[in-house]
């Protein structure tokens, strides 16, 4: 009895497989130590295959990066739509970019440590797509400006850098596999504080009340890294 042949797949299908499997093993091994002949193993093709849908091993981890955001920029749209107020939408992409290092700490050692080092990686789609995931926080900045709630001498990209900046760094010592964050205290914490730096005219607080709060700002942040050291 003659074997039944495994019916081909259609190409979409078959490079989004591709990408899945490429995509875990980018995570688990990072890119220099993942290679094309474990991809296609683990997707039950032969090594040529992967290269009949992709150039190269860089490509393949190009498209699964570009895949990867444009999933998490869908979600970005939607959630946005149901919040108002500026506070609630900045401690939302301030808690979103939290939570995205938080629960895939393998795809955002791929982007920060490798692809950033690339010397083309200005050049790349990905870097456009990392422009578009912050573009929403800065069009967030602006609209506080334009209705009076946020001073107008703001350096906005200054501002989305200080964010973002200040969120890898606080996140770093967890990428390296040490110790633990809370994305709701840290969320919650940076919020507070970039709010209250940027707002205009608020309210004077006694010097005794101020204190309080910035000493409460500090601890939930601190408590938020766990026992972790830098």
């Amino acid at each position: 009895m003659k074997k039944k042949r495994r019916s081909r797949l259609p190409r979409a299908q078959r490079m989004q497989e591709i990408m899945q499997v490429a995509a875990q093993v980018f995570r688990d091994k990072g890119y220099s130590e993942a290679l094309t002949a474990q991809i296609a193993a683990r997707a039950g093709v032969v090594e040529g295959t992967i290269y009949r849908y992709f150039p190269g091993k860089r490509e393949l981890l190009i498209r699964v990066v570009e895949q990867w955001y444009e999933r998490i920029l869908a979600d970005y749209d939607q959630q946005l739509k149901r919040l108002q107020g500026t506070r609630a939408r900045l401690r939302f992409m301030i808690w979103r970019h939290l939570t995205v290092i938080h629960n895939d700490p393998g795809m955002c050692r791929l982007i920060f440590n490798q692809l950033r080092a690339w010397p083309e990686y200005r050049r790349t789609t990905v870097f456009d797509l990392t422009r578009e995931y912050t573009r929403r926080t800065l069009e967030i900045l602006q609209q506080a400006i334009d209705s009076g709630e946020f001073r107008a001498d703001l350096p906005l990209r200054v501002v989305r850098d200080m964010i973002y900046g200040g969120v890898e760094h606080h996140t770093w010592v967890y990428l390296r596999g040490e110790g633990d964050f809370s994305p709701d205290a840290a969320a919650d914490a940076m919020t507070e504080m970039v709010y209250r730096g940027l707002a205009h005219a608020l309210p004077a607080a006694p010097a005794e009340v101020a204190l309080r709060r910035l000493e409460a700002v500090a601890s939930r942040l601190e408590h938020s890294a766990g026992s972790a050291t830098v």
